[in-house]
């Protein structure tokens, strides 16, 4: 896909099989997916690739989504710099020892990168056009076409200006936090706990730690723990470099800008300063906003969800592009299953969510349990070690299996908000 030369493509059909609203790593593996099964497929995106994209930090699991989509060679040719683990560095500046993955799981997939999304959603939406998607960037959804409740394709603002309407069996959103679907549906369900902003920005020559932690991502608490910081090394000497924390307090009246408010969260953050002594930012600092949330249903008549348009927890754990790759895989493998049956059912379609939706629960728990006050992790594993390997499969992504929620029935008495359902306002009323 090149768009310099999208005025040269040929005109779209009128009909598709499965169209995608959204060229991010939730679409292209759905796109891929589907395309090598032999559905007709198009991918369509507002913006122009490739594009900037926060959310650099892959987990080791997301390699099993890259190996299916046969691009596990490919990122072992990139510049993309290794990690081998992530490590977190408290309020008073004390490192704790960094949780290398290979000491839990011997396998090659314990060794994952650190990535410019430009370039690695480039690759991934390369891959769906190689498989047979078809691809058009620079293309505005405008709106759903419908029947009634059902979805029947939508309509297109294209790169030239034009307008067309392209119908299809199903529709899947994954133009991420926009939410293009989940938001005309009004879907979302915005998380009441996880209230918080981020302040983030590229920089260069930032200091990094040695050999073979020279690609670990860092997470570093600010002074009393009122924000944190991320802290992911990227190819060519960039670092990117992100704060988080409560929206009241992150964007209170009288803290100036974003820069303004980065820097004074750094002048609190006695593990980044020296990281950052001799750094310069070479992109503008930008800002994101109550980005937690989850979505009330993941299908409905002609319709599916996934990546970041089902939902977003927070940025701590780095789970925004394996869940995002896991949801594509297993709504491609719905969608395949539908067309084989033919019954595209929004109860055939869904099967998939219940199971998903656990392992998601997993990665909120353990944001609440980051961000509780007076918790602490180190002080909970001194109490119950057994717990040790449940927290790592959590952080390495291996979060789909029952026997890691076995941790929370135990910490939930510390943290009483983990034994909210998943649908945390409804638990909230109770």
């Amino acid at each position: 896909m090149n768009d310099l030369k999208l005025k040269e493509q040929p005109a779209l059909d009128s009909e598709y099989d499965v169209i995608i609203i959204g060229a991010g790593p939730a679409g292209s593996t759905v796109g891929a997916l589907l395309a090598e099964q032999g559905k007709k497929v198009l991918i369509v995106d507002r913006a122009t690739f490739p594009r900037f994209h926060v959310g650099e930090s892959l987990v080791p699991e997301t390699y099993w989504s890259l190996k299916r989509l046969g691009l596990i060679d490919q990122l072992k040719q990139t510049a993309f710099p290794k990690k081998f683990s992530v490590q977190f560095v408290t309020d008073e500046g004390v490192e704790t020892m960094p949780f290398y993955f290979n000491e839990y799981k011997d396998h090659e997939s314990s060794q994952t990168w650190q990535v410019l999304r430009a370039e690695f959603d480039q690759m991934l939406i390369n891959n769906a056009q190689s498989k047979g998607a078809v691809v058009r960037t620079g293309t505005q959804v405008l709106d759903l076409l419908t029947e009634g409740e059902q979805v029947t394709g939508v309509k297109l603002k294209l790169h030239s200006q034009e307008t067309q309407e392209i119908r299809a069996k199903l529709v899947v959103d994954s133009s991420g936090q926009t939410g293009f679907i989940a938001s005309r549906f009004k879907l979302k369900i915005s998380d009441p706990i996880l209230k918080k902003g981020t302040v983030w920005a590229h920089f260069k020559n930032a200091q990094r730690d040695p050999g073979i932690d020279e690609g670990a991502t860092l997470v570093l608490q600010t002074e009393g723990k009122r924000s944190w910081f991320w802290y992911i090394p990227l190819p060519d000497n960039v670092v990117s470099v992100g704060c988080t924390g409560d929206m009241e307090y992150m964007f209170s009246k009288g803290r100036g800008n974003s820069e303004e408010i980065f820097y004074q969260e750094v002048d609190r953050c006695v593990g980044i300063q020296r990281r950052l002594t001799e750094a310069q930012p070479v992109t503008e600092f930008m800002t994101t906003k109550d980005f937690s949330y989850h979505t009330k249903q993941p299908v409905g008549p002609g319709w599916m969800l996934a990546g970041d348009a089902l939902g977003f927890i927070d940025p701590v754990y780095s789970s925004g592009v394996l869940l995002a790759m896991k949801s594509g895989e297993l709504v491609a493998d719905a969608i395949n299953d539908a067309f084989e049956s033919q019954d595209f059912s929004p109860s055939r379609l869904s099967h998939w969510y219940p199971d998903y939706r656990n392992g998601v629960e997993n990665f909120r728990k353990l944001v609440y349990a980051f961000y509780t006050p007076g918790f602490s992790f180190g002080t909970f594993l001194r109490e119950y070690p057994q717990f040790k390997t449940n927290l790592v499969d959590i952080l390495i992504g291996d979060v789909f299996k029952p026997e890691v929620a076995e941790m929370f029935t135990v910490m939930q008495e510390q943290i009483p908000e983990l034994a909210m359902t998943d649908d945390p306002q409804t638990a909230m009323k109770k």
